[in-house]
């Protein structure tokens, strides 16, 4: 096949991806030119940028309707049923954190902000369409350079410079450790493409019994662990999340776990000469440190988020201990005796992030830029100055406290099936500390809610003009609700991005 050919051919597969960099090109050239040298632009520029945003997501999410499903080969692409999935939910992601975006940066930086959100997108994307090792890193990437650039931008404060530092440093070192561990797989398979590794791994060519391919995999779950904020890779998530702002922990909550497990999920049954995860499950080592992660990173998140006071912290805990609940499906595998752990995993994935950028967006629209909302304090008394959103942060509350009647609930009680049906000592172990732990996680989830409707406000606080935070709390609120009653679409999505793999 001629290269143009092969070219062309490789870029019909990512065409919701061109769109997305593309429109990054275009905001990161023109965005300058709107602006005077001493910083100042138009009023409500920012809205241009939104509306640009929107209309990129649109057209992305109109060619992933229409973009081919198709089994691995030898290419770098494999655009299957998995990252048909993948799509939806990043672009949906995309769409509610574009509008907690929209009134949390200035018009002066709006459009390098939503540039840098769509390319975070896009890399997620490429993490899971990449059949190459190369490309998968520097999907991950993707979503890494952009990060540090949003988060500067949305505040610029030292509380926001010392977060984005610590966000920076932290996570140029589990890069590293991501990348030391896929070169030795590269040394050890002779190749980058994982449908070749796979091949020599099935065939015996290549042994996983070598003591620096374990190593190996250590090292890229270590490194994947930084983005899932699992334990002992979590340390970070507190400072950062207390000195950002709304939209940024928002999109630090979900993104990286979105491509931690996309890339944990493209590498992992690879790496033992699986074809894809339709019939894998972690076994050995891997299965024993996957299982210590979820443990930890549930007690940890959720016993220290009993002892916070700031808002931001408590809710940054709330994601470690999330990550842990995730991890039990990662762990459990697709075993064909019950519930597939990954499918829980993915449905799981799916409405956290719903639930948890409406709580965001929630509290972005119920603060102001003069007084956010930022210690547990500041709920007292939300429900009498502002029932419909305190109405709506309590739906977003009771959802990820795994509470009926939200769609929350159906998706730890998948993950608790997952794992009680595997039938070993393991997986009822993991069911165990996961029922333990919703019970644990309800407590502050319940106090947060108590707060707002049996405390007294000491201090009034203003309407916040934030109307497009408000339409992405509550079109999240309601789908926390509908998923409850019709959650059937997406777990047959979930199932069916387990097909061919």
């Amino acid at each position: 096949m001629p290269p143009y050919q092969a070219i062309n051919q490789a870029a019909g597969l990512i065409i919701p991806e061109i769109i997305l960099l593309a429109t990054v090109c275009v905001m990161f050239l023109a965005g300058p030119f709107l602006v005077s040298e001493t910083g100042k632009a138009p009023v409500g520029l920012r809205h241009r940028w939104g509306i640009l945003s929107l209309l990129a997501l649109g057209a992305a999410m109109f060619a992933w309707t229409k973009a081919p499903i198709l089994e691995a080969g030898a290419g770098p692409f494999r655009p299957d049923e998995f990252v048909w999935f993948v799509r939806g939910v990043s672009l949906v992601g995309g769409m509610l954190l574009t509008l907690l975006l929209w009134d949390q940066i200035d018009d002066g930086h709006a459009a390098e902000a939503h540039a840098c959100l769509l390319a975070i997108l896009a890399g997620v994307n490429f993490v899971a369409l990449s059949n190459d090792l190369v490309g998968i890193f520097l999907g991950l990437e993707l979503v890494s350079i952009p990060t540090y650039i949003l988060l500067f931008l949305a505040r610029r404060d030292w509380m926001s410079n010392e977060a984005t530092i610590k966000y920076f440093l932290l996570s140029i070192f589990s890069s590293a450790f991501v990348l030391y561990g896929l070169s030795w797989v590269f040394g050890i398979a002779g190749t980058t493409n994982l449908t070749a590794i796979t091949q020599k791994i099935s065939a015996a060519s290549v042994t996983t019994d070598l003591g620096m391919f374990q190593l190996a995999m250590v090292l890229i779950i270590a490194g994947l662990s930084f983005r899932l904020t699992a334990v002992p890779f979590h340390f970070y998530a507190p400072d950062v999340f207390q000195g950002v702002t709304p939209s940024s922990a928002a999109m630090l909550s979900f993104v990286p776990k979105v491509v931690g497990f996309t890339a944990l999920l493209r590498l992992l049954p690879v790496c033992f000469g699986e074809a894809g995860f339709t019939d894998w499950m972690p076994v050995g080592a891997v299965r024993v440190v996957l299982m210590v992660l979820a443990i930890l990173t549930m007690f940890v998140g959720n016993l220290l988020a009993l002892r916070q006071t700031s808002l931001m912290r408590l809710l940054a805990y709330s994601s470690i201990a999330h990550a842990g609940y995730m991890l039990v499906g990662l762990t459990v595998g697709n075993s064909s005796a019950g519930t597939s752990g990954v499918a829980s995993l993915l449905f799981y994935l799916s409405m956290y992030g719903i639930m948890t950028i409406g709580l965001f967006a929630l509290i972005s629209a119920a603060g102001t830029f003069a007084r956010p909302l930022r210690s547990l304090s500041d709920l007292s008394g939300l429900s009498r100055s502002q029932p419909a959103i305190a109405l709506m942060m309590a739906v977003c509350l009771i959802g990820l406290s795994g509470l009926p009647p939200t769609g929350g609930f159906l998706a730890k009680l998948n993950l608790f099936l997952a794992a009680w049906s595997e039938g070993t000592a393991d997986g009822r172990i993991l069911a165990i500390t996961l029922a333990v732990n919703a019970v644990i996680a309800a407590t502050y989830y319940l106090r947060l809610i108590s707060a707002m409707y049996f405390e007294q406000s000491t201090v009034v606080l203003e309407t916040a003009r934030q109307p497009a935070a408000w339409i992405a709390g509550c079109l999240c609120a309601v789908a926390t609700l509908a998923l409850f009653l019709m959650p059937q679409p997406l777990w047959n999505a979930a199932v069916h991005a387990l097909s061919h793999q």
